[in-house]
């Protein structure tokens, strides 16, 4: 697929994300670039993320959707997959194929049938319910499992902060 046809398929679902809304997010252009968005996710209910406001960019290569975008918050995000700059690391944002460590499979990995829509659906998910057996942030999976009160309290301060930055 052409860079052409990729803008023009991402032009697309941003049309069909404005047109029918998800609930828990919104997206739109970073500076009128098709391959640049931003997200808004907001923290899932009855989680400790609940109430939080967490940008994030969601860069797309020239030859999507034959290969992932990737996404990255903005705002301060504390955890077990996400690497401390940011980054999600899920397994539908790998590329496609056989994992070379044979962690996941390739019906886990990117497919081209994924859309913005089930990228964002999938990090609320995993918002829920964290990995903390394939961490990208060990520290965080280890204050997870380990130390879990001090965990939520840290992501809560998130929570109060993201909140405070978004109005």
């Amino acid at each position: 697929m052409s860079s052409e046809q990729s803008a023009l398929l991402l032009q697309k679902q941003l049309k069909e994300l404005q047109r029918n809304p998800v609930e828990g997010f919104s997206a739109g252009l970073a500076n009128d670039n098709i391959y640049e968005w931003e997200v808004l996710i907001m923290g899932p209910a009855d989680t400790i993320y609940e109430g939080g406001f967490f940008k994030a960019l969601l860069s797309f290569p020239r030859n999507y959707p034959q290969m992932p975008p990737t996404l990255k918050f903005t705002t301060e995000m504390w955890h077990p997959n996400v690497y401390p700059d940011g980054k999600v690391c899920i397994s539908i944002l790998h590329p496609p194929g056989e994992d070379k460590w044979g962690y996941e499979s390739a019906s886990e990995r990117w497919l081209p049938i994924h859309t913005v829509e089930t990228i964002i659906v999938s990090v609320i998910s995993m918002l829920s319910s964290p990995n903390d057996e394939s961490p990208a942030n060990l520290e965080a999976a280890i204050e997870w499992r380990e130390s879990y009160p001090t965990f939520k309290k840290k992501v809560q301060r998130l929570v109060r902060k993201s909140e405070e930055s978004f109005y």
